[in-house]
């Protein structure tokens, strides 16, 4: 066992990894569809700035 884990800490990695366990466990798949469809929204209009910023 390394040191970190006798401590009672847990790495980046393993955190997001139990976090998303628990999501996983309280959300269905419509929450996911869902925060996927935002993020997608959120990219497009990032991108649209961009471009609009570029033509200035």
């Amino acid at each position: 066992m390394t040191e970190e884990k006798k401590k009672g800490k847990m790495t980046v990695e393993e955190a997001g990894r139990l976090g998303g366990e628990k999501t996983s466990e309280t959300h269905g798949s419509e929450f996911y569809s869902e925060i996927g469809s935002k993020g997608g929204q959120k990219v497009r209009r990032l991108i649209q700035e961009g471009k609009e910023h570029e033509q200035e």
